[in-house]
């Protein structure tokens, strides 16, 4: 049986046993539902974005990097919302901060 069905199912056997129904359990279901959709995906995705914007923010000069296509590259100037990196060959790109996945990890070479 899907969701539908059951829903449907609710409406008709609570209107058949009384004239009047109230829907109270059916508004205490959907805020219920909207309290759980809230806290499960959309609060937990604004501090995702958060925590992304800061982190766009933190780059500097010199941080070497990886971005979301998998080139990597050191930092070698910021501008406001782009960044200029070199890569191995020593060329220079330029790319959108948000293109950014995350900073290398440190070696112990």
């Amino acid at each position: 049986m899907d969701l539908l069905q059951v829903f449907l199912f609710a409406a008709q056997s609570g209107s058949s046993e009384s004239g009047k129904s109230s829907g109270i359990p059916m508004i205490i279901f959907f805020v219920l539902l909207i309290f759980i959709f809230y806290f499960f995906m959309i609060r937990p995705q604004k501090k995702r974005e958060k925590e992304a914007q800061v982190f766009r923010n933190t780059l500097q000069k010199g941080d070497r990097i990886v971005t979301h296509s998998g080139m990597h590259g050191k930092i070698s100037d910021i501008q406001d919302s782009t960044i200029i990196i070199e890569t191995e060959g020593g060329s220079k790109i330029k790319i959108e901060k948000a293109a950014v996945a995350h900073r290398e990890k440190e070696t112990g070479n």
